[in-house]
């Protein structure tokens, strides 16, 4: 006897009648349903995770430490149980970031009801990759929803705040964290640096005017065609204001690197 295919797709399924285009779209939506469910489940998973973790739920049940309570309750390894405490440590940073720029009415509230509202879309593999560095993806956030407030467009919707959260998140997991930098001995490279930092600090500045006129959630090639007459008339290049584009957005001064420095 063979094998059993381990390849599910390709199990005989018995033969069913061709769906009408409605039935069709009835089921997406109720596929598209079930996904948003499993999102907003994450949301909430981490709101009640952070308020046992917070409140020790663990002591008045007798359990030692965290994970020993997990491993009780609920059958979970150590790991699992930090890798909980991760994904609420994120979206916790991520929804306090939020909060500083949406309607207050919708962010008060700090419970699993006001956590699953808020559906960013994130994985728990995600949100796990970037729990070491919540100060990061929470100034990013920061810094592109203010970019998007003073474009002076009324685009601080829900979608709008997904889209930026979701690219923090994706750009904080693409950067590797920056090594600590030594300060220089030599007083002539000191001096040197001192003349980076202050390029770049011209950089930020330009990057703040081109995100004006280019709002954050724009593409490269979009934000392009919107800013070479302002490049034109500054006499910039489209490339050098893209990089300080980039720049202003992400904090990182790799995206300077051939162009402005």
């Amino acid at each position: 006897m063979g094998e059993p295919d381990e390849d599910q797709e390709h199990v005989a399924e018995p033969a069913q009648p061709p769906l009408t285009t409605a039935q069709a779209r009835e089921m997406t939506a109720g596929l598209r349903e079930a996904m948003d469910d499993v999102r907003r489940s994450v949301a909430v998973l981490a709101a009640r995770v952070r308020d046992a973790h917070a409140g020790r739920v663990w002591v008045p049940l007798g359990h030692s430490n965290w994970e020993s309570y997990c491993a009780a309750e609920f059958g979970i390894s150590r790991a699992q149980a930090y890798r909980l405490l991760d994904v609420a440590r994120s979206l916790t940073a991520i929804h306090e970031a939020v909060a500083a720029h949406v309607d207050a009415s919708r962010t008060r509230d700090t419970g699993p009801a006001a956590a699953a509202a808020l559906d960013y879309g994130l994985s728990q593999r995600a949100l796990i990759a970037v729990s070491g560095r919540t100060d990061v993806v929470a100034e990013l956030i920061t810094r592109r929803l203010a970019a998007l407030a003073h474009s002076g467009l009324q685009a601080l919707d829900e979608a709008a705040v997904r889209a930026v959260v979701r690219q923090a998140v994706r750009d904080v997991r693409a950067a590797p964290p920056p090594a600590p930098a030594e300060p220089p001995a030599d007083p002539a490279v000191a001096a040197l640096r001192g003349v980076v930092d202050d390029l770049a600090a011209c950089s930020h500045q330009l990057g703040e005017l081109m995100l004006e006129v280019a709002p954050a959630y724009l593409s490269d090639t979009e934000a392009a065609d919107v800013l070479a007459l302002l490049c034109e008339q500054i006499g910039e290049t489209v490339e050098n204001g893209l990089a300080a584009r980039r720049y202003a957005l992400t904090g990182d001064r790799r995206a300077l690197v051939g162009t402005l420095l």
